[in-house]
């Protein structure tokens, strides 16, 4: 399992979920709760801080913020608030060591914009360097990942669902989360997936991704939790999580399949 950094036990532990239930879709709820009840069976004292629109209080004391993924008419509805509220905060919190995992609509906004297919363009918060635009059809199935070595993730794969339009292309220096073995990825072009800067993780892996990838889980806690200082983090016995991560590999890629570490 990959190496990832958490205090000792009861420390605090708190996700921020931004738009709980504006951007909630395809199960996402499920990396909240994975966050908090893997934390919870390593004895910290696990919050979750809900930040609908107009809610900013709190923002600073959150080691992993969740943006999940919503409709075009539910981004619509939290662009205004994103930007004129939440984007400083956030921005600020991730300057000082908080973690993000964003999910489809949610990745999305972090970049410098949206542009519909109409050439209509909602401008994202610029927290990272990437751009998406509307494609002529939707990219829709299961999805597996290889990640490079430098994250130590055991296994290197990841698994997950994708349902998305937009095409996400990262800008240089961009580092993504991984390589399609499986389905389209950021944009069915380039064959990459999801983006990797520092403790903000960006990917359209819905379904949801963490309870099916646990060793990811516990990557994007601790770096969240760098912060509050600690050790290396309780090994948990994750044998029937990552049995079923397999046999989705091996369904989607093939029986046997060993991807190689670059």
């Amino acid at each position: 399992m990959g190496a990832a950094i958490l205090g000792h036990l009861s420390t605090r532990f708190v996700v921020g979920w931004l738009y709980p239930d504006l951007m909630n879709i395809y199960g996402d709820r499920g990396n909240v709760l994975t966050l908090l009840k893997r934390a919870e069976w390593r004895g910290f004292d696990a919050r979750l801080l809900e930040l609908p629109r107009r809610t900013v209080q709190g923002m600073e004391e959150v080691d992993v913020f969740f943006f999940g993924g919503g409709q075009d008419r539910e981004q619509a509805l939290v662009y205004d608030d994103l930007l004129e509220r939440k984007a400083l905060p956030l921005g600020k919190a991730v300057a000082e060591g908080a973690a993000v995992l964003a999910v489809c609509g949610g990745y999305q906004l972090l970049g410098h914009y949206y542009q519909t297919a109409g050439g209509e363009r909602f401008p994202g918060i610029g927290l990272l360097d990437l751009r998406t635009e509307a494609g002529s059809t939707r990219c829709i199935g299961n999805v597996v990942v290889e990640t490079d070595s430098e994250l130590g993730l055991e296994p290197p794969t990841l698994v997950g669902f994708e349902n998305h339009s937009g095409r996400t292309f990262l800008g240089e220096g961009l580092q993504p989360l991984g390589r399609v073995l499986a389905g389209r990825g950021n944009n069915g072009v380039d064959g990459t997936e999801g983006v990797l800067s520092g403790a903000v993780f960006g990917t359209y892996l819905h379904g949801s991704l963490l309870p099916k990838n646990p060793h990811l889980a516990d990557l994007i806690a601790g770096r969240g939790l760098r912060r509050r200082g600690g050790g290396a983090l309780k090994r948990l016995d994750d044998a029937l999580e990552l049995a079923a991560h397999r046999q989705i590999v091996e369904r989607e890629i093939g029986a046997g399949a060993s991807p190689a570490r670059r």
